[in-house]
């Protein structure tokens, strides 16, 4: 496929069926398909053609339909609106302010809460490394989104989808926790953003074979076990959070990356 256009052989073995096609390729087509008409139009000329059964299906089913394709009214299109799908799930938003909602709980007990209740560690610096995992399964949780098939059978859903998604939380709940953190003064963003990065990377990674919302959960569970109730009992700083223990982190955000791009076809039948 050149730079601008598909080539009329690929359109033509598109057309007769996409099993002999590369997976990749047959998505980089139907992405371009989306925005060129000259495509498009060579695609429709291929189809009688190449799948004359397809063609007359789909001539049939127009002919039923052209009364009232005539009599329908076009709908305006909400232009400001259509990039929502790609990025957020509307039914994501509940999750996503409970997520919020969680970081601003952890605000007011640290400056109001009972100064022994966590010992020397913030509230905030616990739930600051697995929140943005939290909020980033939710967006993307096929069970939490009525649309998600409808969403799901787009050519550009699979890794591209959960990509857009888990970008689209961790642009709502990591300006609140820098903020928060901010205001409290009681821990800095290299305590915290490394880890999270890392366990959201983690779960998109192990997501690929036991799905995103079940490795949040295991993750976010050892978390608590391993973690945060050691702190609620003796009140020090984790060993996993103190500052020498940063390129750990970083290796486990960047093995957590390159095993989601080696299992990115993985994704294109995502579970739950």
């Amino acid at each position: 496929m050149s730079a601008d256009h598909a080539s009329a052989g690929l359109i033509d073995a598109y057309a007769r069926g996409s099993d002999g096609l590369p997976a990749d390729t047959v998505w980089a087509l139907e992405a371009h398909l989306e925005g060129c008409a000259p495509c498009r139009g060579l695609l429709a000329a291929a189809v009688p053609d190449a799948a004359p059964g397809v063609a007359a299906l789909v001539g049939s089913v127009h002919a039923a339909l052209r009364p009232q394709l005539d009599a329908a009214r076009p709908v305006p299109v909400r232009r400001r609106t259509r990039w929502l799908p790609a990025w957020a799930a509307p039914a994501a938003s509940p999750w996503l302010l409970t997520a919020v909602a969680v970081a601003l709980l952890a605000l007011t007990l640290d400056s109001a809460g009972p100064p022994d209740m966590f010992g020397q560690v913030s509230p905030l610096l616990l739930v600051a490394p697995v929140l943005p995992l939290c909020a980033a399964a939710a967006a993307w949780a096929p069970g939490l989104d009525p649309a998600h098939e409808l969403t799901a059978a787009t050519p550009r859903s699979g890794l591209p989808l959960l990509l857009r998604r888990t970008v689209a939380a961790l642009a709502v709940v990591l300006p609140v926790l820098l903020a928060a953190g901010g205001l409290t003064g009681a821990m800095t963003a290299a305590q915290w953003l490394l880890p999270s990065l890392a366990f959201t990377s983690t779960a998109l990674a192990l997501g690929s074979v036991v799905g995103v919302g079940r490795a949040a959960a295991a993750l976010v569970a050892v978390w608590a076990a391993a973690v945060a109730a050691p702190v609620w009992a003796t009140g020090r700083l984790p060993f996993v959070l103190r500052p020498e223990q940063l390129p750990g982190w970083a290796l486990l955000l960047v093995l957590g990356a390159a095993t989601v791009l080696a299992r990115r076809r993985a994704y294109s039948a995502p579970r739950t």
